[in-house]
């Protein structure tokens, strides 16, 4: 299984990972996935021992410094496990917020290279100048200031050189470790770990290429025109590039410096509920929000507008999402846990689940709103214990939901440290009932009428046809049943290897039995041809028995 990751390429990198791992507590992990049989076969040893230091630690602290030690790929996977609230408690989640792309800045010598590159120029044909000195700095790009001849002031997001390669080689090996973790490690299996890093893998390739990032940036911009509470920055497509992103440059008030806040004279409450405003307009109404919007990503304009940055991270809701967040909201509001356990059921994508006990305990939580009206309810406290339901019964969130959920949340927390009497309720009140509205609006009622119909006259249409060729299969005996598990699959394998032990050992038996009696019939006369075929077949049989043993002591390992 680790044969295509037993590479001369990727021996290094899985050192590291295995390494990093053993050194934060997790050497059972490593034995368990057969990392530490990869290094042995290399011959590369690992001592299986983790450091003293980290023993007092909880599991979410140890993850935690496991992923900033191994660098870059990993730290951006951890922050997507921290949109992951229907995965994760909030001891977790709180861990994983925690991780930031704190890393030193590159010297401008080695930026200018890739950067000039990118452009195809010279800097001066572009820019009249740009400061060497970063104004930020990540693990995957880094900014600096510049200004363009007619004086405008820009920011140049550069990617950082050769990182691409190192997140491809992360991005390969974590997608073989999550096959391997699941199939070996049933108790991680209720975490989904591969579609978990196909999600990372999508959203880090994405954020990678700045050029769809600032097409996320422009779409934002007309999804908001007319709308002057919230600035994007303009894209400067000239000068933009896969590698290199030239944008406005944003001279406001950091989303975390209160204190500036106070000197400007700016309302915190109505930059919290401007805020609101803005981030339940990207998901109820226009369906495409910013993924990320955490302070770093926040500045707040002297003028009272509110400016995002950064949209490397964005979610999508379909209108058929949409339609079934104001569902569950609404069912939760209403007292009606059966519309709200059809909405879990609907996005767990249909998983088996105790769908009577669910049920009741969703009829539990609805108890908990009863009495109050849709404008009273705390939004944050409901989708929270809506998560803690679905952790209870391993379900999880579709990852366009797992996202909607996160900025819900983040919101709440942003919004609730800029003014402490914070309600996104009131501010969500309006666009929920725009939403239910939408969908029960007869041009929505027609068209989804419409689709059912079509499905149902294809369906139609289609049977007479599919029913005459499954009655001539049967009729001719080439009807064929094909039912595939994994359960099934290794099961197989492990009956394959029982059943080659038992060859070998009866083979091993006749050779032991064979050669006894050839040797036995050895006498002063016997030629040596048959001495040596006794003492071959004593030496082919204890080869034998050596493999029996062994095979069964590496089963027993893993």
């Amino acid at each position: 299984m680790w044969d295509t990751l037993g590479t001369v390429r990727d021996l290094g990198r899985l050192q590291e990972i295995a390494a990093v791992l053993v050194k934060y507590g997790f050497g059972d992990l490593v034995r368990r996935i057969g990392l530490a049989d990869v290094m042995e076969r290399a011959g590369r040893l690992l001592h299986l021992r983790g450091s003293e230091q980290h023993a007092r630690l909880s599991s979410a602290q140890r993850v935690r410094l496991a992923l900033e030690a191994l660098g870059p790929s990993f730290i951006k996977l951890g922050q997507v496990l921290a949109t992951r609230v229907d995965l994760f408690t909030p001891e977790w989640i709180a861990e994983f917020s925690r991780l930031q792309s704190n890393v030193p800045a590159l010297p401008w010598a080695e930026i200018e290279g890739p950067l000039v590159h990118a452009l195809g120029h010279p800097l001066e044909e572009a820019f009249a100048w740009v400061e060497q000195r970063p104004l930020a700095a990540g693990s995957l790009a880094q900014a600096h200031r510049g200004w363009l001849h007619d004086g405008t002031a820009v920011v140049l997001k550069v990617r950082r050189p050769g990182i691409g390669e190192v997140v491809e080689a992360d991005l390969r090996l974590l997608a073989r470790l999550a096959d391997i973790v699941e199939a070996r490690v049933p108790d991680l299996a209720r975490f989904h770990l591969p579609e978990v890093v196909s999600q990372f893998a999508t959203s880090l390739r994405r954020e990678l290429d700045f050029v769809a990032e600032c097409r996320s940036a422009e779409r934002m911009a007309k999804n908001f025109a007319g709308y002057p509470q919230l600035k994007i920055p303009q894209v400067y497509w000239q000068w933009t590039r896969s590698s290199l992103a030239v944008q406005e440059f944003i001279d406001g008030i950091a989303g975390n410096d209160y204190l500036a806040l106070e000197a400007a004279g700016l309302d915190r409450h109505q930059l919290a509920q401007a805020g609101a405003r803005i981030v339940l307009k990207m998901v109820l109404e226009d369906g495409f929000f910013h993924a990320d919007p955490h302070q770093g990503n926040l500045f707040f304009l002297r003028d009272g507008r509110i400016a995002l940055i950064d949209f490397g991270m964005v979610g999508r809701l379909s209108e058929q999402r949409r339609g079934e967040v104001a569902l569950l909201l609404h069912g939760l509001a209403q007292q009606r846990p059966a519309q709200v356990s059809e909405v879990l059921l609907e996005w767990a994508g249909g998983l088996e689940v105790d769908e009577p006990a669910l049920l009741q305990d969703i009829a539990v939580l609805v108890d908990n709103y009863r009495g109050l009206a849709l404008k009273d309810l705390r939004v944050g406290s409901m989708l929270n214990d809506v998560t803690v339901l679905l952790r209870h019964y391993g379900l999880t969130l579709p990852p366009d939901l797992a996202l909607m959920v996160k900025t819900f949340l983040t919101l709440d927390g942003v919004g609730r440290q800029l003014d402490p009497d914070f309600d996104m309720t009131a501010a969500a009140t309006p666009f929920l009932k725009r939403a239910i509205g939408r969908r029960y609006r007869p041009e929505a009622l027609w068209r989804r009428g419409s689709e059912h119909a079509d499905n149902w006259w294809d369906l139609g249409t289609s049977f007479p046809r599919d029913a005459r060729q499954i009655l001539q299969s049967v009729r001719r005996g080439r009807l064929q049943l094909r039912i595939e598990t994994r359960a099934m699959d290794r099961f197989g394998e492990q009956v394959q290897r029982a059943a080659n032990r038992l060859v070998v050992g009866v083979i091993t038996a006749a050779l032991v039995v064979g050669s006894s009696i050839v040797m036995h019939s050895v006498g002063a006369h016997s030629s040596a041809w048959l001495l040596s075929l006794g003492v071959a077949g004593f030496v082919g049989a204890a080869l034998c028995g050596v493999w029996i043993v062994l095979s069964i002591w590496r089963s027993a390992r893993h």
